[in-house]
């Protein structure tokens, strides 16, 4: 499996495959060159027998701060076959257990991904958020079906209509996370969780996982689409040129006209 960036470090060991996200430097904020990697990871350990679930991890300062807005600038983000909708379709899709550790800040993406995992194991510092709207933007990987489902419609809508930060305690509250850990211990936490999940059949874990999903894998599949097609118009609106265009300038953005 090719992997062109050591933005992102892939390691597979009795039978776990341990993503990194490991651009600490730049808050671990995904490119599009990341995203085409994870995807890869990921389709190759659905398809290899001897990976028998999945880490995802990031640093026990930052999980992820979303995507590169640099990197988004420079487009390639707004096609349903950009690298991040191809890796959102991989990871919602993924057939074996996931499990996914998170300290620091979670945005956008850093959150939602979480949607799709089995187990998440969150630091004390964690800090979760979906500030899409923030960015003249909407939603995606399914969160705006997932996120009321899960939370419950108003404490959905305040996650993705305010774009607000909420904590390790609220996230567990809501069922977003399964335990809450001192962030140096978060990783060792999804490790020993993968360690006991890849001790047991595949089988059964692949077959109980796709009949908790049965019934919503059609959904989720049509929302993503749906949200692709709105992400990708809105991207290129004056809302998001604003956003983006004050986040480079480092000032505040002006919605008061759009």
């Amino acid at each position: 499996m090719p992997n062109d960036t050591q933005d992102i470090l892939i390691d597979t060991t009795d039978a776990v495959m341990t993503i990194t996200l490991n651009r600490v430097d730049k808050k671990n904020s995904f490119t599009q060159a990341m995203y085409g990697v994870c995807a890869d990871a990921l389709a190759s350990a659905a398809a290899d027998p001897s990976v028998r679930t999945v880490v995802i991890q990031g640093h026990v300062t930052v999980f992820s701060a979303g995507n590169d807005i640099g990197d988004f600038l420079k487009g390639g983000a707004a096609t349903a076959d950009a690298p991040v909708f191809r890796f959102l379709r991989e990871i919602a899709a993924f057939p074996k257990p996931l499990v996914a550790a998170v300290c620091g800040p979670a945005v956008g993406v850093g959150t939602t991904l979480l949607f799709h995992c089995d187990l998440v194991v969150a630091g004390d510092n964690a800090a979760f958020s979906m500030p899409f709207v923030n960015l003249g933007l909407c939603p995606e990987a399914a969160s705006s079906l997932i996120a009321p489902q899960m939370m419950g419609y108003h404490r959905a809508a305040e996650a993705l209509l305010l774009g607000e930060p909420f904590m390790a305690e609220a996230a567990l509250e809501v069922g977003l996370v399964n335990r809450i850990v001192p962030p140096t211990e978060a990783n060792a936490a999804a490790q020993a969780l993968a360690a006991k999940l890849a001790a047991k059949p595949l089988s059964s874990l692949v077959e109980t996982k796709r009949l908790m999903k049965l019934g919503q894998t059609p959904a989720v599949q049509a929302r993503m689409m749906e949200e692709a097609t709105s992400f990708g118009r809105m991207l290129r609106e004056p809302a998001a040129r604003e956003a983006f265009t004050a986040f480079m300038e480092k000032r505040k953005p002006d919605f008061s006209k759009l």
